[in-house]
C-alpha cells in the first residue's frame, strides 16, 4: 500500500467515553481497524489519555503479530477499556497506520463526534488543533451533552 493512500485527514474526531461509567476518556479519538485483523473495529488516539486511564496487568503479545501490549483501565470504574501498544512489531510499524498507539475496544467505549469551533460541523483530523494547543484541555468535567451541542 502506498503512503499516498494512507491519509487520515478526512476522518472524524471523536470524544471517547467509557461504556460502563460514561467517563470521558479522550477528546482525540478516531474510529480504526486493527492492523493485524482488519475485521476488528476499535478506536484509537494519538496521545496518552491524561488522568482518565492507567495501566493494568502485565505486558503481553498477541498471536497475530509481535506487538507488545499492555491493558488500560478506566480510572473511574476500573474496567478494562483498551490497551497501549508499548512496542509495535515491524510489520505493523511499517504498514499503513495512523500513528496511534492507544487503542480502545469498541465494546468498552462509545464515541461522540466532536464538533469544530463553530459548534456546527464535525471536526476532522486534518483540522484538529496542534497537540500543544489541546494537550492541557481538561475533559473530565465536560458532559456528554456539551460535546453533542
Amino acid at each position: 500500500m502506498s503512503a499516498g493512500s494512507c491519509t487520515f485527514e478526512d476522518r472524524n474526531v471523536a470524544v471517547l467515553c467509557c461504556r460502563f461509567c460514561r467517563q470521558v476518556l479522550s477528546s482525540r479519538g478516531m474510529k480504526a481497524a486493527l492492523l493485524a485483523d482488519t475485521d476488528t473495529d476499535l478506536f484509537s488516539t494519538d496521545i496518552p489519555p491524561s488522568g482518565t486511564v492507567d495501566f493494568i496487568g502485565s505486558c503481553y503479545f498477541t498471536e497475530i503479530c509481535k506487538c507488545k501490549l499492555k491493558n488500560i483501565a478506566c480510572l473511574k470504574c476500573g474496567n478494562i477499556v483498551g490497551y497501549h501498544v508499548i512496542s509495535p512489531c515491524k510489520p505493523c510499524l511499517f504498514s499503513c497506520n495512523n500513528g496511534h498507539f492507544w487503542m480502545f475496544h469498541s465494546q468498552a467505549v462509545f464515541s461522540i463526534n466532536r464538533l469544530d469551533s463553530s459548534g456546527v460541523n464535525v471536526l476532522l483530523w486534518g483540522n484538529l488543533p496542534d497537540l500543544e494547543e489541546s494537550a492541557d484541555e481538561d475533559t473530565s468535567c465536560i458532559s456528554e451533552d456539551e460535546y453533542i451541542r
